[in-house]
């Protein structure tokens, strides 16, 4: 499983951060999500490997432009690009209207169908390759964050059960060990219901604004990711920033720390942090007072940073 951050600025863009946007890849590199699709999303999806012919789902994190505004353009583009594949997108309920409404005035005609799901009334989503929950979490206007979890593990088939089933050796196996689904007298046999992980399965937690980390606290029982903003430090919160709803590295650092988490990356960064150091506020600022108290493996989201997420659970750059 890898992460492509396509924003990592809060707010606003920066020259050298955009807006929110992870993408998540599945582990077999074949299908992708989206977590969030701030302004100009699209164009830095250029600059990656990923098409919008292999995005399988879209899930916002809440209502605000930084994490959304970048969604009527980047669903315009991928009928021009002529995708035929049913888009399911979670969202705050309100989204829906809205983007129904700007494709209308604009005469964006789609060749495939939108399906929306309310963050509100969430309950799960998955196909044969995730399984993803939701988590409501604390901002000035309801916001979420989403655990990701490989649905099969390096899978393979459970013979004790097929025999068990009655289900004849040949060529059902074989498609049933791809997890599709197939027919065999009258009833409808689901791969996935016949397939064993060989490993624990991976789990990455992505979420959205939030100034309580511990909210997640559930969400990261068994992660072995967790991107979380960390938009200050708590000095400038302390100043009179922490009145906006979103956390600083220490808290997330403090929890990370606490929850047992091996692998932490802050994203969502204020613009007042530079990336060079000596010009008032650092970048480094936030990855010190994270580290002050977290001590597993710590990373700082820049634009197309590539992580990739190991069987062992080890995240590297890719």
């Amino acid at each position: 499983m890898d992460l492509i951050f396509l924003g990592t600025s809060s707010g606003a863009p920066t020259k050298t951060r955009n807006v929110s946007g992870v993408a998540l890849l599945e582990g077999s590199g074949k299908g992708w999500y989206l977590v969030d699709c701030g302004e100009a999303t699209q164009h830095q999806l250029l600059h990656t490997p990923l098409t919008l012919h292999g995005l399988r789902a879209i899930f916002i994190t809440h209502v605000h432009g930084d994490h959304c505004y970048g969604l009527p353009g980047l669903l315009a583009s991928a009928g021009m690009a002529r995708r035929q594949e049913p888009l399911d997108i979670i969202a705050p309920a309100a989204l829906e209207h809205w983007i129904r409404s700007t494709l209308t005035m604009s005469q964006s005609w789609l060749p495939y169908e939108l399906r929306f799901h309310a963050s509100e009334t969430f309950r799960g989503w998955r196909n044969p390759h995730v399984h993803v929950d939701a988590t409501p979490l604390s901002h000035r206007v309801p916001s979420w964050g989403y655990g990701f979890t490989e649905a099969q593990a390096d899978p393979r088939l459970d013979t004790d059960k097929l025999d068990h089933d009655g289900i004849p050796r040949g060529p059902l196996w074989g498609q049933l060990a791809k997890g599709q689904t197939v027919e065999y007298e009258g009833r409808a046999l689901r791969g996935e219901d016949y397939l064993l992980s060989t490993r624990p399965a991976r789990r990455i937690v992505i979420a959205g604004d939030n100034d309580r980390p511990e909210l997640l606290r559930e969400a990261c029982q068994g992660a072995h990711v967790l991107v979380h903003e960390a938009t200050y430090t708590q000095p400038v919160a302390a100043a009179g920033k922490s009145e906006f709803g979103h956390s600083t590295a220490a808290q997330v650092g403090a929890f990370a720390q606490g929850a047992g988490i091996p692998n932490l990356v802050l994203t969502h960064f204020s613009a007042r942090y530079q990336s060079i150091p000596g010009r008032g506020l650092s970048i480094e600022d936030i990855r010190a007072e994270a580290g002050a108290s977290y001590n597993g493996n710590l990373m700082l989201a820049e634009d197309l940073l590539r992580l990739s997420l190991d069987k062992d659970g080890i995240l590297k750059p890719a």
